[in-house]
C-alpha cells in the first residue's frame, strides 16, 4: 500500500519559511502531498512536468519572483496550474498574472476552505491536462512509426480520397495503396478506418 497520498501533489514555493510550514501543515492534513522549496531556483531545478501538480507561489521572492517563475514556465509550456500567495498591495499584480494564466491568487491570511477547494479544482485542471498530454504523447509514438510513404496515404485517407484516387495522386498502383493502408491500420492498431480517422485527426488537432 503506497504511503503517499492519491489527491495529488501541490509545489509550495515561498521564501517565508513560517508560510510554507503553514500551508504544509494545512495540505497534508488534507491528505496532499506537498512539496516545499525556498526559491523559485531550487523549485525550477527539481520540478518533473511528468507528476500530476499545482503550484502555489509567492508573487514576491528575494531572488527570482514569482511572476519571473511563471514566465519561465510559459516559455517550457508547462501545463502546471498556477495560484499565486499575494499580499493586499499586490492584488493589480496578481490579477495581471491571472492574464497570463494563472488560475487564481489567495491573499494572506488564507482562508483554510477556500484554499483547499482552490487546491482541489488546480488538481482537477492538472489531472485533465496530464491525460490530454498522455494521449497525445500515445498518437505520436504511434504516427511516428509510420514510413513516408505511408504518412501520405494516410493524408490522403484523411481527406476522404478513395484508393483509385490516391494511387492516382501518387502515382502507383491501387495494389500498393491497399497494402500501404493495412500496414496504416496495424502500426496505428485501427480496427476500422473510424478508429483511423480517430488518430489521424487527434494528431492534427495537436498539431494545429
Amino acid at each position: 500500500m503506497s504511503l503517499i497520498p492519491k489527491k495529488g501533489t501541490v509545489y509550495v514555493v515561498d521564501d517565508d519559511e513560517a508560510v510554507r510550514d503553514s500551508l504544509q501543515w494545512l495540505l497534508e492534513g488534507k491528505d496532499y502531498r506537498v512539496r516545499c522549496f525556498d526559491s523559485a531556483e531550487s523549485f525550477l531545478s527539481r520540478y518533473d512536468p511528468r507528476e500530476v501538480a499545482c503550484l502555489i507561489v509567492d508573487i514576491r521572492m528575494a531572488g527570482m519572483t514569482g511572476l519571473e517563475l511563471q514566465d519561465r514556465l510559459i516559455e517550457r509550456r508547462s501545463p502546471l496550474p498556477i495560484v499565486f500567495i499575494t499580499g493586499h498591495g499586490d492584488v493589480p499584480m496578481a490579477v495581471n498574472t491571472m492574464k497570463k494564466g494563472a488560475m487564481d491568487f489567495i491573499q494572506k491570511p488564507f482562508n483554510e476552505e477556500a484554499l483547499a477547494t482552490l487546491v482541489e479544482r488546480m488538481l482537477g485542471h492538472a489531472r485533465s491536462a496530464f491525460a490530454d498530454h498522455q494521449q497525445t504523447a500515445s498518437r505520436d509514438a504511434l504516427i511516428s512509426k509510420l514510413t513516408g510513404r505511408e504518412s501520405q496515404v494516410l493524408e490522403r485517407i484523411v481527406a476522404g480520397r478513395l484508393n483509385k484516387q490516391i494511387a492516382d495522386d501518387l502515382g502507383i498502383s491501387i495494389k500498393t495503396v491497399e497494402a500501404h493502408r493495412a500496414n496504416i491500420m496495424e502500426k496505428l492498431n485501427a480496427n476500422t478506418v473510424a478508429d483511423l480517422l480517430k488518430i489521424a485527426l487527434g494528431q492534427t488537432a495537436t498539431k494545429a
